[in-house]
């Protein structure tokens, strides 16, 4: 996953009259327009307002539609009658609309700016280039779900961030899993990878935890004591700990605290 918007009810940034199938997506491919990308979207988000707004930015689309849509011709509407397996065709400039009789008395409508035609494919269930590409690209959404469902961390609660936070947890580690894979060739089992994830975040933490509890000498009010960082300080002297790790620091050691990346400050004492 590359980019994920939470769903907060209504938002006073959308312009008015956009829909807010269409905000979502093209605030979601903002980063991604111009670069001659396709987006599969489901019934949804699919519009023919939103595949002429992605084709300006030089971006196509190719998504299922509901028949409910407005744009949507009333012969694609009706699947009464209709041959099985039979192709239908609709275009409207660089558009293109399939509809595709999947089983009798039964349609499924695919919107697409990617296809200049529509190629039926030489086999049992005839089905169009369109079809056959939608149901290549959108399978990415599809197993990241399952594999969410199979792992993870996600426990019953009524709390709705506590809810979003187990969500981007299972997500991180899908993500960290990809790039390990990725990055070192490994051939190791998800499972695996999350257990020992886990392990390794389980023993950071007790080791800070640790770090923390660990007291630490505290001179005199007022008295001078050796620097506790010692690699760039050449033994300087202090009388203030730092508030973030507790350690005594100089002057020239308290913007280098090793415990904290830098964002070390004076505490009285």
């Amino acid at each position: 996953m590359c980019n994920a918007i939470p769903y907060l009810g209504k938002d006073p940034d959308r312009p008015k009259g956009e829909r807010v199938s269409e905000n979502v997506v093209m605030k979601l491919m903002k980063p991604y327009l111009g670069k001659g990308r396709t987006v599969a979207t489901d019934n949804f988000f699919t519009s023919l307002s939103l595949a002429k707004k992605l084709l300006e930015c030089n971006t196509t689309l190719l998504g299922t539609m509901n028949k409910i849509r407005r744009e949507v011709p009333l012969e694609a509407k009706n699947a009464k009658g209709r041959e099985k397996l039979s192709t239908e065709v609709y275009r409207s400039d660089d558009a293109l609309l399939t509809v595709y009789a999947s089983k009798p008395n039964k349609t499924v409508c695919v919107l697409s700016t990617m296809h200049t035609h529509v190629e039926i494919a030489d086999d049992r269930k005839k089905k169009p280039n369109t079809v056959t590409d939608y149901n290549r690209t959108k399978c990415a959404v599809d197993i990241m779900d399952q594999k969410a469902r199979a792992y993870t961390v996600r426990a019953g609660t009524r709390r709705w961030p506590v809810a979003v936070f187990y969500n981007i947890l299972d997500l991180a580690a899908m993500n960290a899993h990809v790039l390990y894979t990725a990055c070192t060739g490994s051939t190791e089992s998800r499972r695996v990878f999350m257990c020992t994830l886990a392990e390794e975040l389980r023993l950071r933490f007790l080791q800070e935890k640790e770090l923390k509890r660990t007291p630490r000498p505290s001179p005199a009010p007022g008295k001078k004591t050796t620097c506790q960082v010692q690699t760039n300080c050449n033994r300087n002297h202090s009388i203030t700990p730092c508030a973030a790790c507790g350690k005594y620091t100089c002057r020239k050691c308290r913007a280098e605290c090793p415990w904290l990346c830098g964002n070390c400050v004076p505490k009285t004492t």
